[in-house]
C-alpha cells in the first residue's frame, strides 16, 4: 500500500477490497474537480451493457466517500413507502422518497467500499415489502451462491441455504405481508420465516416439495400458488408450517383445480386473477389459455368455453395486467433489428362463454404497470415515460421525454419514476378528472451531465438534461437558475489530483492524490486484490455459437437475452432447420447475428454407412447456402461445423476448397447428453447451473462455447439456454467479452502474421 506522509494532516486512502473482479476496464473516471478545501468531486462509469454514471465526492484530508447521484435501474418500494431502494452497477443504496442523497444500506458494500464491480448490470435480490429484509445470493461459484438473509437496519446475516443459483431468476420469493418466502434448492422448494424460530429448523422440515420457483405465485391474501404437474395447489400462509413438517405424505396445500397438461417450469408460465377463481397459463411462452379454477373435472352439468391465444413464434417476454374488475392485457415482447417491440391484447374474464382475445393497440413502451385499483397504467422504455387510461386504453400524459427505467406506485394516484436524468415523484388527480392534473417533486439525480463546485458558496452543482442543480452534500438536491460555477481545478494549496490509465483491473484509469506539502503518491482507491492474473491488456474474448438442429424452442428467449446483453453472437443453421422454420432464420438475421453452416442434413458424417467425399461435403454446403439465401435473401458466412461436431481432417480440407473455415468447439458444455444417454452410457447429465460452472472452468481466451437449441427427442430436467444470462453475466465478470467467431478467427490471423 502506498502512503502519502504530510507532517499538517494525514491522507487515509479509500479501501477497496474485492473478493472476485472482472478484468476488463468496466469502471472509468472523469471529471476531477478539487476545491480549495480539498474536496475531490468526480464521476465514474460503469457497465459495458448499460451504460450507468454516478457522482461522487469526497474530502482528502479526512476520505469518506458520498454517492451524489444514483442511476435507476432498478427500483423498489421500501419503509412502507417512505424511501425507496435502487439496484444498480454501483451496489445498493437507499433515499427518502421526500428528496434527499443515497446512502448505502448496512452490510451490502457496494462498489467502492468492498463489493464486486459488476458487467453493468444490478445484482440480483429481493426486498422484503416493508423493506427490512433482505434476500441476497452470495456467489461461492459462477453459477451457485449461498443464499442470505440481510436484517437492513443492523447489516446482521442469516445464512439460508447453501447452493442454490444466482440469479437468473432469483431463487425466491416474498410473501406480500413479509413474514414468510418460498426458496428453490436443487429442484425442491422450502419456506423461511423472518422469525427468529425458522432460523433453528431443520431445513428438511421446511419442505414444500418437488418444483422451481417459476411455479409460484403470491397472491394480495398472503396465499401462493404452485402447480406440480398437472395440479394447482393453493398454500396458506397459516398452514405452510404443518403442512411442511408431513411434507412426505401430505399434498403441499389444497388443490384449487387442474389444468390439462404438464407444466413445464423451464418454459411455462402462468398468473393467478386477483380473486384466485380463474388462471392464465402460457405454454412455451405462446400458447395462452385462460381457466377457471375449482371445477369438478367429473361434473357433466357445466360446459365452459375457454379463451386461447396463439402468439407468434417470436415472442419473448410477455406481461400480464390483470386488475381486480376489468380487461386482462397481454403485452408480448417481439425481438427485432432495431431493438424490441410489442404486441398486446385484451379480454374480459367476466363475459363467460363470450371471452376472447382481443388484439389492441401496442402500448407506447414495452415495461408496463397497472396501478392499484386498476385504473391507471405506466409504461416506460426508450422513448420516455407514458401514463395512460387503463380502461380506455389510451395516453394521457407523457410524464418523461428520457428514456425510462423503472417506476413503481405508491398508490393508486401516486408513482415514482426514474429516467435518465431524474428520479421523480408524480402525483395524479383522482380517476375520472379530465384533464388529469399532475404534480411533480424531485427525488434525486439518476445521472449528471456536468458539475462542479460553485463560485461563492462551495456547494456541489450538477447538469441533469438541461436543468442546473446544487447541493450541499448533505441535503437534498434542488433546482437553481442561473449556477455561478467555479473554474475547475485539479489543485489546490495542498494537492494536486490526475488520472492514470490502468492497463489491466476493473478500471479504465484511476484518479492519483499528489500531497505537494508532503511526500508521495496514492491512487483514491487501493488496486484490487484478484482471483486470477491481471492481464496484458489485451483483448480476452470467447465466442457462444448456438446449434440449431430441427427445433425453435428457446430461440425467442436467446435473441431477447443477447440484445439485453448487447451481444452479437453466431448461430450455426442446420438446413433441416431452414426448412421447418423459415420465420426463425429471419429473426436470427434481422436481429443482426452472424449466420454460419451446419450442413445439409443433420447426419452423422462420421458414420460408415455414409461415403463422405468432397461432391458430397461440397454440394451439401451449397445447398445449405442456397436454401438461407431463398429464405433471408442474404448470404451466409463461410464457416461450417459438421453436425454433432462429428469431422475429420478429410472434411476440413474438403471444406477449405469450397471457401469454408471448419469451426472446433474447445468447450463441450455436455449439453446434448439426455435422460436416454445416461440410461445407455456412463455419461452423466448435468443441470444447467452444473454446465456454466463447467464451461467457467474450461474456458480460456479465444474458446468457442457452443449451446445446443431446441428439445431433445431423449429428454432433459433442464436446458443450458434457459439460463443463458447468468453465464453470459459469468462471463462478463471474469473480464471476457463475448464476439462472433468470425471474430476470433480475425484476431488467430492477425496474431499470427506478427513477427515473433
Amino acid at each position: 500500500m502506498a502512503v502519502i506522509r504530510n507532517a499538517r494532516a494525514p491522507l487515509l486512502l479509500l479501501w477497496l477490497v474485492l473478493f472476485r473482479v472482472p478484468l476488463a476496464a468496466n469502471v472509468n473516471f472523469s471529471g476531477l474537480d478539487l476545491s480549495s478545501d480539498n474536496r475531490l468531486l468526480f464521476g465514474a462509469e460503469s457497465g459495458a451493457e448499460i451504460r450507468q454514471g454516478t457522482l461522487y465526492i469526497t474530502a482528502l484530508r479526512n476520505p469518506a466517500l458520498r454517492q451524489l447521484t444514483a442511476f435507476p435501474e432498478k427500483m423498489e418500494p421500501v419503509d412502507g413507502g417512505k424511501s425507496v431502494q435502487i439496484r444498480n452497477a454501483f451496489g445498493v443504496i437507499r433515499m427518502p422518497l421526500s428528496g434527499g442523497l443515497p446512502a448505502p444500506v448496512p452490510g451490502l458494500p457496494g462498489i467502492f467500499t468492498g463489493g464486486e464491480v459488476t458487467s453493468g448490470r444490478a445484482e440480483g435480490m429481493a426486498a422484503s415489502a416493508d423493506g427490512k429484509w433482505l434476500l441476497i445470493v452470495e456467489p461461492s461459484s459462477a453459477a451457485y451462491g449461498n443464499l442470505a438473509l440481510l436484517d437492513t437496519a443492523t447489516g446482521q446475516r442469516t445464512l439460508v441455504a447453501s447452493d442454490v443459483e444466482r440469479p437468473g431468476v432469483f431463487p425466491a420469493s416474498w410473501s406480500p405481508d413479509s413474514r414468510v418466502f418460498v426458496y428453490e434448492r436443487s429442484g425442491r422448494l422450502y419456506y423461511h420465516t423472518t422469525g427468529s424460530a425458522s432460523h433453528t429448523v431443520d431445513e428438511r422440515y421446511r419442505l414444500i416439495g418437488e418444483g422451481s420457483i417459476n411455479a409460484v405465485r403470491w397472491n394480495s391474501g398472503g396465499d401462493f400458488f404452485y402447480i406440480r404437474g398437472a395440479t394447482v395447489f393453493r398454500v396458506r400462509g397459516a398452514e405452510l408450517f404443518a403442512r411442511a413438517v408431513y411434507a412426505d405424505f401430505l399434498e403441499p396445500g389444497q388443490i384449487a383445480g387442474k389444468i390439462p397438461f404438464e407444466f413445464d417450469s423451464n418454459f411455462d408460465e402462468f398468473w393467478i386473477a386477483p380473486d384466485a377463481r380463474t388462471i392464465l397459463l402460457a405454454k412455451s411462452s405462446r400458447n395462452l389459455f385462460f381457466f377457471p379454477l375449482g371445477l369438478d373435472d367429473y361434473s357433466t352439468e357445466t360446459t365452459v368455453s375457454r379463451p386461447w391465444l396463439l402468439l407468434p413464434r417470436s415472442c419473448g417476454r410477455l406481461n400480464v395486467l390483470w386488475p381486480a374488475r376489468g380487461a386482462v392485457t397481454i403485452i408480448a415482447q417481439i425481438p427485432g433489428p432495431a431493438g424490441a417491440s410489442s404486441l398486446a391484447w385484451r379480454f374480459d374474464p367476466n363475459a363467460g362463454d363470450n371471452a376472447v382475445f382481443t388484439a389492441v393497440d401496442s402500448p407506447v413502451e414495452n415495461s408496463a404497470l397497472l396501478s392499484p385499483g386498476g385504473t391507471r397504467m405506466v409504461c416506460w422504455g426508450e422513448q420516455g415515460v407514458f401514463l395512460y387510461d387503463y380502461a380506455a386504453w389510451r395516453p394521457v400524459e407523457t410524464l418523461s421525454a428520457n428514456p425510462g427505467w423503472s417506476c413503481f406506485w405508491l398508490g393508486a394516484n401516486e408513482l415514482v419514476a426514474g429516467d435518465s436524468v431524474t428520479i421523480s415523484r408524480f402525483q395524479f388527480s383522482p380517476p375520472g378528472a379530465s384533464p388529469v392534473s399532475v404534480s411533480k417533486s424531485l427525488v434525486c439525480l439518476s445521472q449528471a451531465g456536468a458539475w462542479s463546485f460553485e463560485a461563492e458558496t462551495g456547494r456541489v452543482l450538477a447538469r441533469a438534461g438541461a436543468q442546473w442543480y446544487a447541493t450541499d452534500g448533505e441535503t437534498p438536491w434542488e433546482e437553481i437558475a442561473r449556477p455561478a460555477q467555479r473554474p475547475t481545478s485539479q489543485v489546490s494549496e495542498q494537492y494536486r489530483v490526475y488520472l492514470e490509465r490502468q492497463y489491466s483491473g476493473p478500471y479504465a484509469n484511476m484518479p492519483m492524490i499528489r500531497n505537494t506539502v508532503g511526500t508521495g503518491t496514492a491512487p483514491l482507491f487501493q488496486r484490487a486484490v484478484y482471483s486470477g492474473d491481471p492481464g496484458t491488456g489485451a483483448p480476452r474474448e470467447v465466442a457462444i455459437c448456438f446449434d440449431l438442429y430441427d427445433d425453435a424452442a428457446g430461440l425467442p428467449l436467446v435473441l431477447h437475452t443477447l440484445r439485453d446483453f448487447g451481444i452479437r453472437a453466431t448461430f450455426f443453421i442446420n438446413g433441416e432447420f431452414i426448412r421447418r422454420y423459415p420465420g426463425a432464420v429471419k429473426d436470427i438475421v434481422e436481429a443482426g447475428h452472424e449466420t454460419a453452416s451446419m450442413f445439409f442434413v443433420s447426419i452423422d458424417l462420421s458414420d460408415a454407412r455414409y461415403r463422405i467425399d468432397e461432391t458430397f461435403i461440397s454440394r451439401g454446403l451449397a445447398r445449405n447456402e442456397d436454401e438461407f439465401f431463398k429464405v433471408s435473401g442474404r448470404e451466409m458466412s463461410l464457416l461450417w461445423h459438421a453436425p454433432h461436431y462429428a469431422i475429420s481432417e478429410n472434411m476440413v480440407t474438403i471444406a477449405a476448397r469450397s471457401g469454408y473455415s471448419t469451426i472446433h468447439r474447445d468447450v463441450d458444455p455436455l449439453d446434448w447428453v439426455t435422460r436416454e444417454n445416461t440410461r445407455m452410457s456412463v455419461l452423466t447429465q448435468l443441470s444447467a447451473l452444473d454446465m456454466i460452472d463447467r464451461i467457467m472452468s474450461l474456458k480460456q481466451n479465444g474458446s468457442v462455447i457452443p449451446i445446443r437449441l431446441g428439445l431433445l427427442p431423449g429428454g432433459r430436467g433442464d436446458y443450458l439456454y434457459n439460463r443463458l444470462g447468468l453465464l453470459l453475466d459469468a462471463i462478463a465478470r471474469e473480464g471476457y467479452t463475448v464476439v462472433p467467431v468470425s471474430t476470433l478467427i480475425e484476431r488467430r490471423r492477425q496474431a499470427a502474421s506478427l513477427p515473433h
